[in-house]
């Protein structure tokens, strides 16, 4: 507890320090800037009260009963008409799940790349390094979403990917073009044994000012040469502003997986989500989020049981700004599957789960 104390003083001291010198009477902005964020919880699993971690399938906010640190980062950026550049370190539970697998030099980057102008007239970019993913409608950062805890399309595709990719963005800011060649599924360090670089797209289509259409494509494997089995995914995602305080996410996944080497039969797995939000002041809102996830073959999420992973999860939640900055959240989550996927303290199995959370997140 000392520890998330100590970081949400630190982030409110830097962002303070930051604004003081970011000049407010016609001074010349440095290209320079520092920014950071921090998020605390506490959780229960009701299923599960006596251990100290949630089902697997959780990346973000998996320590059960247990004040912890979900992510907190100190990112340093750079930005001028031509070059582009960003270094976050991080910590925290989301840290030390999310990265296991890369080298313990690569445990704590958050976030680092480098981008150059290619065109300045189609404003085309091209940009190295380990970037937020192109894949969904939410980050690791929970104070920029409608809901607390992430949806299960959130926690079952990547979060970050290291290549590089070209972009460009309309002069009218209404399209955005983007194609990646990524070193494979959430990962900074190419799998060992796999040779092949994965591939990715998006398509970002702003109609409006109260519409946004996304359209992301990853293909690549998650395997090594020897068992390759190539992967398929196809995420869409729109955000509706509804007006009168109401707005919408709409977002559907569908993916597929070689069943074995070479094999022309697939596995498939799909994903819809719906979530509203309702801003009751200028600082409290609630959202309702309604989801279900089918991976009857464990493509995604392995279960071991007769029917696979088909979940439905519910999940309604209040959130409170106590200053800009400063948000205080709570949430109330269900999850019911086919099968008795869920785990129990006594050792048994179950096939709903219920979960109770609450955060305070802080940024500058």
């Amino acid at each position: 507890m000392k520890h998330i104390l100590l970081i949400l003083w630190l982030l409110t001291s830097l962002g303070v320090h930051a604004q003081e010198n970011t000049g407010t009477k016609g001074e010349l902005s440095s290209p320079f800037t520092i920014s950071g964020y921090a998020e605390g919880y506490y959780s229960v699993d009701l299923n599960n009260s006596m251990n100290h971690k949630k089902p697997s399938f959780f990346v973000n906010h998996n320590k059960n009963d247990e004040v912890s640190l979900n992510l907190a980062f100190i990112k340093g950026s750079y930005d001028t008409e031509n070059i582009r550049a960003n270094l976050a370190l991080g910590l925290g539970s989301y840290m030390r799940t999310n990265y296991a697998a890369e080298s313990s030099l690569l445990k704590n980057l958050y976030e680092g790349n480098i981008g150059v102008l290619l065109l300045k007239e189609n404003n085309v970019w091209l940009d190295v390094g380990i970037f937020t993913s192109h894949i969904g409608f939410e980050n690791a950062i929970g104070k920029e979403h409608f809901n607390l805890t992430r949806s299960m399309q959130g926690e079952n595709t990547p979060y970050f990917e290291a290549g590089t990719k070209i972009s460009s963005t309309s002069n009218d800011g209404k399209l955005f073009l983007s194609a990646l060649i990524l070193s494979g599924w959430q990962r900074i360090q190419p799998l060992d044994g796999n040779t092949l670089p994965a591939f990715g797209t998006q398509i970002t289509y702003k109609p409006s000012s109260r519409v946004t259409l996304n359209s992301s494509t990853f293909i690549g494997t998650d395997k090594p040469d020897n068992t390759r089995k190539m992967r398929y995914l196809h995420n869409f995602y729109a955000f509706l502003d509804l007006q009168n305080g109401w707005d919408a996410i709409v977002g559907f996944d569908i993916g597929a997986e070689q069943k074995d080497l070479n094999s022309s039969a697939m596995n498939i797995w799909f994903n819809p989500t719906l979530i509203l939000r309702y801003e009751l002041t200028e600082k409290a809102a609630i959202a309702v989020r309604t989801e279900y996830y089918n991976d009857k073959n464990g493509v995604i999420i392995a279960s071991e049981t007769p029917n696979g992973f088909k979940t439905w999860g519910f999940s309604t939640n209040f959130d409170y700004h106590i200053t800009k900055n400063l948000i205080w959240r709570i949430e109330a989550r269900a999850l019911t599957s086919k099968d008795k996927v869920f785990g129990r303290h006594n050792g048994n199995t179950a096939d709903t789960n219920t979960f109770l959370t609450t955060a305070l997140a802080i940024n500058f």
